[in-house]
């Protein structure tokens, strides 16, 4: 088959069609399943199955809407990798290796995807984070996690049962491990101590992308060690971390993963709390000019085109997930990211 052109990528680009832009790119997005894409990724027929439910959010009131996980099948026609988070909040099987809801709604994904589906997974927090959050009484508290590092619990409660469902669909894994201050951190060796003891546990049996929001534990000897073990660093652009292209000087320019896939992840504005930037997206259906039209996003979608441009020279595959909060529209985001890869493609065919 002959390699589409650039103008006719450029146009499936302008109906969504964000599949297959360049050799090294995959475009998809964090969760998939909101109305406010109908017209963009789902057709209009999914009006009639829309469910909503309420969510609390920092003292206000948000009504979700979210589409029947069937329509994953139709979200696979618009992208090449989809990032589902369910599992971060839940593993798949109890202790005692009852199936959990995140067993039977995973379950649900793989019937109704196709076989050439990409999906990245969360971990879930309970094995991943140093501490949890709780409300009690009204109050946030945030709780020693008594499960934290568990590899054999990890791997029996999420890791087995994820590779059962999903297959040699199930791209990889990634590891979120919360925002800790400085005084509430181990040092920075003695944390890497503890994370080679887990991973080295786990012995590679899914590939794993670390996204630790912290700053001061991305030291080099943390990127050394990712090296060594082949783990993933996730480009995260959140709140707390430094910008894209600060991560890439800190990571020592280079891509870590065994298998030669990096994942970047846009979630929110770089100083913007969650909070703050959900409501401000909210309800995800457009771009959003006090999020899309800053210079800060414009920073973003330029460093994350450069590192598919490096990642081509290594032939590493980037998978750039796109998220609501950070652009007021993920498939927009995705879309504008696939145009500006191509401008910069024609831009180097013409030089």
């Amino acid at each position: 088959m002959t390699p589409a052109t650039i103008e006719e990528r450029l146009a499936r680009i302008e109906a969504f069609d964000l599949r297959r832009v360049h050799p090294n790119l995959r475009l998809g997005t964090a969760s998939d399943r909101y109305a406010g894409w109908i017209g963009q990724i789902y057709p209009e027929h999914y009006r009639r199955a829309i469910k909503t439910r309420p969510r609390r959010l920092e003292g206000r009131t948000f009504e979700e809407r979210m589409l029947p996980i069937a329509s994953v099948r139709d979200y696979f026609t618009h992208f090449d990798v989809l990032e589902l988070d369910f599992t971060f909040y839940r593993p798949l099987r109890e202790a005692d290796g009852r199936p959990t809801s995140s067993l039977f709604t995973l379950q649900q994904y793989a019937t109704h995807a196709p076989p050439c589906a990409c999906f990245l997974l969360k971990a879930p927090q309970q094995f991943f984070a140093a501490t949890l959050r709780r409300t009690r009484g009204g109050r946030v508290l945030y709780e020693t996690n008594p499960h934290y590092l568990d590899a054999e619990a990890c791997r029996r409660q999420f890791i087995e049962p994820a590779r059962d469902v999903l297959g040699d669909r199930l791209l990889g894994v990634i590891f979120e491990q919360e925002y800790r201050r400085v005084d509430d951190s181990p040092d920075p060796e003695a944390n890497i101590a503890a994370l080679d003891a887990f991973f080295d546990a786990l012995n590679g049996e899914v590939q794993a992308h670390l996204e630790l929001r912290s700053p001061h534990l991305l030291t080099p000897a943390y990127f050394d060690w990712l090296d060594r073990r082949g783990l993933g660093f996730v480009f995260s652009h959140w709140t707390w971390l430094p910008p894209l292209r600060r991560q890439w000087r800190l990571c020592g320019e280079r891509f870590t993963a065994a298998d030669r896939n990096a994942v970047v992840r846009l979630l929110t504005p770089l100083q913007m709390t969650y909070a703050e930037a959900y409501a401000r997206a909210y309800p995800f259906d457009r771009p959003v000019p006090e999020l899309a039209g800053t210079r800060q996003a414009r920073d973003m979608v330029l460093d994350a085109t450069a590192l598919v441009f490096r990642a081509a020279t290594e032939g590493v595959t980037v998978n750039v997930i796109a998220n609501n909060r950070a652009w007021g529209n993920a498939p927009d985001l995705a879309r504008t990211i696939a145009r500006r890869v191509l401008e910069e493609v024609r831009r180097r065919e013409m030089a």
